[in-house]
């Protein structure tokens, strides 16, 4: 999550509203977060507990998917990223 003061919000609101756009942002005063900015619709998808976006374990996932998972962590410790998929 990325950091911004909020002396930067003052000085530099496009860029610190930006990033916010894409993901929440931590405020910061005095070296302590004090905030966080989101976008609204971020916002509503919270509040309301439509955001279909979950962390689960592992061991929660069904068999091929967990093969599918290791499959990509094997790749990407190998130094294989996303763009040299086919």
């Amino acid at each position: 999550m990325r950091q911004f003061t909020t002396g930067d919000l003052n000085k530099q609101v496009g860029d610190v509203t930006d990033a916010a756009s894409r993901e929440p942002v931590v405020l910061t005063r005095h070296s302590k977060p004090r905030f966080v900015l989101m976008s609204y619709e971020h916002y509503e998808r919270m509040r309301s507990g439509t955001d279909p976006r979950r962390a689960h374990a592992i061991s929660e996932m069904p068999d091929e998917h967990a093969e599918l998972f290791g499959e990509a962590i094997e790749r990407l410790a190998k130094g294989e990223g996303y763009d040299d998929e086919p």
